[in-house]
């Protein structure tokens, strides 16, 4: 049994407290947030108790902390967590800064406990039948990754000021893909980006919410990623390998597979209509795996130098996109 203290009462740390209580192998003790109204209403509905961080960090029935708080306290609370001897699930990103992350991954070595970041794609079960076919030489060698990720509408316009912008908040999950797909570190990203949903995403939310970007490894594997702030049918999520004996594609998901036919057309059901419902599979599997390395004290699948790594991939897309010019990514 895996004892969690959950640092985050808001929707992705609700999210993560329902997937935890329904385990037989972990249990929720305590809940933790800036609102301490909103942290106890969270916790006595699922049977755990509010507290606060002091408390969590010194109680030594606590294994394992999730922090599913706002990006900005993510690597104070993963330092503070790994010098008390917890294991760390940190939702993604660790910071928007690579110094603040270097920071983390020292804090977290020094400490020797494991640490996994919430790049909850890898653990979707048709990305993840797709990557073990692929390694398995379905498709022969790898030579270009398509990936499409495009959201149904505008997040809050406030959330838009404060999430790091579209590469930082959005694109982070695609260049994660990108990196466990090509198989190889990209040396080279361009991408171009764009107010076209609404031009209050400049204006207030100091941001982009179109964009379409390109990323080359040293061996010249390709790969391209195109977002979108706005696809009125729904959570648009899908993902094309080519490779030198095929092709694998991951499509969309919809609630139901019925189709209809008539005479003038042909129909099916929209995709999934967010990110709760399209990855709740994912959202479940990934802790399972975080679980795991906890009991068998090996290494997280998903350590912080990969949120390392693609930071720096945003961090080129955004100099990119503001000099219109390729940039080359300096490891």
């Amino acid at each position: 049994m895996v004892n969690f203290a959950l640092f985050g009462a808001g929707r992705i740390g609700r999210m993560h407290a329902e997937n935890l209580v329904r385990r037989s192998d972990a249990r929720l003790l305590y809940v933790v947030d800036t609102k301490p109204e909103a942290a106890r209403a969270l916790a006595e509905a699922l049977g755990a108790k509010q507290a606060d961080t002091e408390k969590v960090l010194s109680d030594p029935d606590v294994n394992a902390v999730l922090i599913a708080t706002s990006t900005g306290s993510h690597a104070d609370l993963s330092i503070a967590a790994a010098r008390a001897g917890k294991a760390i699930f940190c939702e993604k990103p660790v910071d928007l800064t690579l110094a603040k992350v270097e920071q983390c991954i020292a804090a977290v070595k020094k400490a020797k406990v494991p640490m996994f970041v919430g790049f909850n794609r890898r653990f979707d079960p048709s990305f993840r039948a797709l990557k073990k076919r692929l390694d398995a030489g379905e498709i022969g060698s790898v030579e270009q990754v398509i990936i499409t990720n495009r959201d149904p509408g505008l997040p809050d316009l406030r959330f838009l000021a404060s999430s790091g912008g579209l590469f930082l908040d959005f694109t982070i999950h695609d260049f994660d893909m990108a990196r466990w797909l090509l198989g190889e570190e990209p040396v080279e990203v361009f991408a171009w980006g764009a107010v076209l949903v609404d031009p209050r995403v400049r204006t207030e939310g100091k941001d982009i919410d179109t964009a379409m970007l390109l990323l080359r490894t040293v061996s010249g594997k390709m790969c391209h990623i195109n977002n979108t702030r706005r696809a009125v049918y729904g959570y648009d999520q899908r993902i094309e390998v080519l490779g030198a004996k095929g092709m694998l594609r991951a499509a969309n998901l919809t609630p139901t597979s019925v189709e209809s036919f008539g005479a003038q057309a042909a129909c099916g059901d929209n995709p999934w209509p967010n990110f709760q419902t399209r990855y709740a599979a994912a959202y479940a599997a990934e802790l399972t795996s975080f679980i795991h390395s906890v009991q068998t004290r090996k290494p997280a699948e998903i350590p912080p130098e990969d949120s390392r790594n693609v930071l720096l991939l945003c961090e080129a897309a955004l100099r990119s996109s503001q000099t219109g010019k390729p940039v080359k990514i300096k490891n």
